[in-house]
């Protein structure tokens, strides 16, 4: 799997050209290689992510979503619109984690806005039915941000560069884990708790992002760059998440002035 990753990853990079287009084949290679070994309940996608109050992210490279208690995602022209409450993750991809863009900074901080893009929307939570048992509304999980990379062409290949970058995001934009596939999987380790008391879901997931601090960044050998990644990706995504909080449809109804029966 690392083998024909890398290969496939090193191909598009030195053979495609175009800018435009080699970022839409490296996009693409990702996404295929997490479709190819996620469990089907995750759906992979680039995506723009919305909100019921019609506020819209920046265009994500890479989405996880889910499409079961989210079910209504909108594509235009070949973009998918996908409701932030469906979110598990979103991902910014580089050919090489080391790079700028004007306006923006470096590629890491680059990734950050866009992860807050996406964290800044505003999600409904409502009751669920499960196994035929109620269960009142959920408070909001945790979206998971990173970055994915074939290379890494820093200095020295010095780790302390990347974790600086890393500690200078603030807020929504931290990132909690990444991959470079010929230098190593990272994942941040933080600070900090939700506040369990705070009933107010939105207030209690901005807090916690606002108050955890960096603590340490673990990187992974090379050779084990994406085995490593995708382990700590999917502990992540089952056991630390598990079931995303079910959307209130009302919510994005209430917008057109609409109205429907929650009883049967």
């Amino acid at each position: 799997m690392q083998k024909q990753m890398s290969a496939q990853l090193s191909t598009n990079r030195d053979f495609i050209q175009h800018p435009g287009s080699k970022g839409d084949s490296l996009e693409n290679a990702w996404i295929e290689w997490l479709r190819s070994y996620l469990p089907n309940r995750y759906s992979i996608d680039k995506a723009i992510v919305i909100d019921h109050k019609g506020n819209t992210s920046h265009q994500i490279d890479v989405v996880i979503y889910d499409n079961y208690f989210t079910p209504f995602i909108f594509t235009q022209n070949g973009f998918h619109y996908v409701p932030a409450e469906g979110v598990y993750a979103v991902f910014e991809v580089k050919p090489d984690i080391r790079g700028s863009i004007k306006g923006s900074g470096n590629y890491i901080t680059y990734a950050g806005e866009k992860i807050e893009s996406v964290r800044r929307l505003t999600r409904t939570s409502t009751s669920m039915i499960n196994s035929g048992r109620t269960f009142p509304a959920r408070p909001l999980t945790k979206i998971l941000g990173g970055i994915l990379a074939t290379t890494n062409t820093y200095d020295n290949r010095n780790n302390k560069t990347i974790e600086k970058h890393i500690k200078s995001l603030v807020n929504l934009q931290g990132i909690d884990l990444g991959c470079v596939v010929d230098y190593g999987s990272f994942f941040v380790d933080y600070n900090g708790e939700e506040n369990t008391e705070e009933l107010d879901f939105i207030k209690r997931i901005n807090e916690y992002y606002e108050k955890r601090e960096f603590k340490e960044l673990h990187f992974s050998r090379p050779e084990n760059s994406l085995i490593t990644f995708f382990m700590q990706l999917t502990q992540y995504l089952q056991q630390a998440i598990g079931t995303i909080p079910a959307i209130d449809l009302q919510a994005y109804l209430n917008v057109i002035g609409e109205e429907i029966d929650k009883e049967l």
